[in-house]
């Protein structure tokens, strides 16, 4: 409005051409002081004004019927105030420019109840929402949705503690029964996803107060179950909801659900010869660990309370940064190990950053030679060419910068993006070697990098093989050999030297990993000890129950490519490369509306109550995964690190490029050990027929990733070839150091038995 021009100085009414009226105080021309201004549409504001604008203590009220009542600063709604709004929902709390922002209350109109924090419009930090049926959840809120850790309570007395993801329980936690059964484990979008143990009523179980102090979070925001778990769910109620009580000065009431897990199959009940209601196995003090995918019941043994150790509740795997005991890096924990990290990421940030600019040409061979280096001194207080940094003093090695850029571009990676995801400010991760040679590995902060510490002989076999490997990744996009994208090496200040490697991680997805193998052909000590076994342990050989069926022509793509692979280590005279297999269960049609994640919450609109339990123990077959006709805009094209190659074509499809669709979940592009659907069959273990562990299904649909690893390992005399191969079960006899065939026939050969050819 502009009123500057036509104000009575003397504080009158006065109306104006457009309809529009001001009644106050004036300062020159300016409403200045107390003074109400109506519009011609009906809205009315009666309150302080400060040269012109709307400031200080006010009241607004719209024509829709909305009402404000409380601070103003500069025209906007800033400060504390409450607002009605026509539907007779109503706010009151902190503000910031027209929005909320801070501590505030809202009942909406069919009496839910938020109180907590707010940021930009939307339930963020933490907060308490209660719903007329009874349900209350406190804990941590995101962009509207209940996210982090928090506890909710159903009006049944059933009781969630854990972590949510967009509304969803998702990640680890313990849900106790109203009848007092409690059940630890993890979470997937709302559905029971992964190991966990279930203690029914009256049995004996971990202290709750133990395990609630043991819980720390993780780069993932996960949180980490502790080893040594013993409990009381009065105390766990206590202490989970004390953090949200300091801050919110609330109380949580009761609420509820069905989330009771089934009895068991009439199958379970005839193999565990028990015959025995949940009921009867309280008096037995029986639990169960069991083991799910996406919600589905497919793995069950018995054990009993009075075997402690078996009871002790085994935390889900995470990224540890705990560093074991390595066979040549032991100085690297702690401080040093932190150090480390950030040389590397430092040294990172150099190369790339030196390198990205020059013009890009093809490579020489001088590219590859042993002058193809660059090194640079990193001072702690930096000099001309390197920035100060809160490291120690440093020495910096780059190998091939030239080759090692242009394979960056070969593969698709933004030299931006791979700087920032290794060098950002979130950091590195480490993460336990899953292999004996003893390697330090880091992952990237989103997952997409793995960094590898080399010995100094595999840095040689890299170096060496490294012309080859340009070539054949330059003529095979389709390649499942690792990408490799840096190699480097820091010189810490008392000489000791550490080398790096920075490869593509094959499992980055937005799939949960169920499954990781890792695979040889062999039989010799290629089996996991069960007690080592934890959620992302990768197993071996021996480990494998399943034999996989895939459409014909991904089935012909996928071997096409290993026989190429496989042909070009030969040549290498490297022979104890492994196949990394991972595995993503499908949950059945039926859970696709649990898994849709709820949308964000309007501000006009209640939190729809939590309900997601009434399906969580469906155990119904399998309905197979859907493949269509590829559509360029409907799915993700964007190159990943372990993703290059092009889209496959499916036999069941008409011979076309193909997309797979995961109802509730996402639509996919299929390529080369990215994203291959698979049916999974159980292989039944003859000596284990009689086992307590019950195996719910034969059959399981699964998505496929997978990749070549372990190539760095060169066996070019006939000592080692001999030694590897005894180890190998091989006979060394039939195999020599220029025809080191033997292991990869019988390496294609095994894979032939885990993915049968259809007859």
């Amino acid at each position: 409005m502009d009123t500057s021009s036509i104000l009575n100085p003397l504080g009158e009414r006065r109306e104006f051409s457009n309809g529009d009226f001001y009644s106050g105080e004036v300062k020159g021309l300016l409403p200045h002081g107390k003074g109400m201004y109506s519009w011609s549409d009906g809205t009315i504001y009666e309150g302080d004004w400060d040269q012109g604008k709307i400031s200080g203590k006010g009241k607004l009220i719209w024509s829709s019927g909305a009402k404000y009542e409380g601070d103003f600063s500069g025209g906007y709604l800033h400060g504390i105030g409450t607002m009605t709004s026509p539907d007779q929902s109503v706010y009151s709390g902190a503000w910031r420019m027209n929005v909320r922002h801070g501590l505030g209350r809202k009942e909406y109109c069919n009496s839910d109840l938020y109180d907590g924090s707010w940021r930009e419009g939307s339930q963020e930090g933490r907060g308490s929402y209660s719903w007329t049926n009874g349900n209350r959840y406190i804990g941590s809120w995101k962009k509207g949705g209940m996210c982090g850790r928090g506890v909710m309570r159903w009006g049944n007395g059933d009781l969630f503690d854990g972590f949510w993801l967009n509304g969803c329980r998702h990640g680890s936690g313990v849900y106790k029964f109203a009848d007092g059964s409690l059940y630890f484990g993890t979470w997937s979008r709302g559905v029971k996803d992964g190991k966990g143990i279930y203690y029914p009523a009256g049995s004996k179980h971990p202290s709750l107060k133990k395990w609630c102090r043991s819980l720390e979070y993780d780069d993932t925001g996960k949180f980490v179950l502790s080893r040594s778990s013993s409990i009381d769910v009065d105390e766990l109620r206590s202490l989970s909801l004390s953090a949200v009580n300091r801050s919110l000065s609330m109380r949580t009431s009761t609420s509820g659900m069905s989330d009771h897990p089934r009895e068991l199959t009439s199958k379970s009940a005839r193999s565990l010869g028990s015959g025995q209601s949940e009921g009867q196995d309280k008096k037995n003090r029986v639990a169960y660990e069991r083991e799910y995918m996406q919600g589905v019941l497919i793995r069950e043994s018995v054990v009993t309370s009075s075997v402690d150790r078996s009871l002790k509740i085994r935390p889900p795997s995470t990224l540890s940064k705990q560093v074991s005991a390595r066979t040549f890096l032991t100085f690297l924990t702690g401080e040093h190990n932190y150090h480390l990290m950030l040389n590397l990421q430092l040294g990172i940030r150099y190369t790339v950053g030196k390198i990205t600019p020059v013009p890009r040409r093809d490579v020489r061979a001088s590219d590859f030679g042993k002058k193809a280096r660059t090194v640079m001194f990193f001072p702690k207080d930096g000099s001309n060419f390197t920035p100060p940094h809160k490291s120690i003093d440093f020495s910096w090695k780059d190998y091939c910068p030239m080759v090692f850029r242009n394979l960056r571009e070969m593969f698709k990676l933004d030299a931006a993006e791979y700087m920032m995801s290794i060098c950002g400010d979130d950091g590195l991760t480490e993460i336990c070697s899953p292999g004996k040679s003893g390697s330090i590995f880091y992952l990237s902060h989103d997952d997409r990098f793995v960094i590898k510490t080399l010995k100094k002989s595999e840095l040689k076999v890299l170096l060496r093989m490294l012309p080859r490997y340009y070539k054949h990744v330059g003529d095979h996009e389709n390649t499942l050999i690792t990408k490799f994208f840096g190699v480097h090496r820091i010189t810490l200040k008392w000489g000791k030297k550490v080398r790096f490697v920075v490869m593509g991680n094959m499992f980055c997805t937005e799939l949960k990993i169920h499954r990781r193998y890792d695979l040889k052909g062999s039989s010799h000590g290629r089996f996991t000890e069960k007690i080592k076994i934890q959620e992302k342990t990768t197993l071996k050989d021996l480990d494998l129950a399943y034999e996989f069926h895939m459409d014909k022509l991904l089935r012909e793509a996928l071997f096409k490519q290993i026989y190429l692979d496989c042909a070009f280590l030969e040549s290498l005279q490297i022979i104890d490369y492994s196949l990394l297999l991972g595995l993503h269960f499908r949950a059945p049609g039926q859970l696709n509306d649990i898994l849709e994640p709820p949308n964000a919450m309007s501000d006009q609109e209640s939190v729809s109550s939590v309900d997601v339990g009434v399906t969580q123990e469906l155990s119904i077959p399998p309905k197979g995964l859907l493949l269509v006709t590829h559509e360029p805009n409907s799915v993700s094209t964007a190159p990943g690190p372990h993703i290059r190659g092009s889209t496959l074509r499916a036999f069941s499809v008409g011979e076309q490029e193909v997309d797979l669709i995961l109802p509730g979940t996402a639509r996919l592009r299929v390529q080369l050990g990215v994203n291959m659907p698979a049916q999974a069959h159980h292989k039944l273990d003859k000596d284990k027929e009689e086992s307590a562990t019950i195996e719910l299904f034969e059959v399981y649909d699964v998505v496929v990733y997978m990749g070549i690893i372990d190539i760095l390992q060169e066996y070019n005399t006939k000592k080692k070839v001999e030694h590897k191969c005894k180890s190998l079960q091989y006979d060394p006899m039939t195999i020599s150091v220029t025809e080191p065939t033997i292991y990869s026939k019988r390496f294609v050969n095994f894979l032939h038995k885990v993915f049968p050819e259809e007859m």
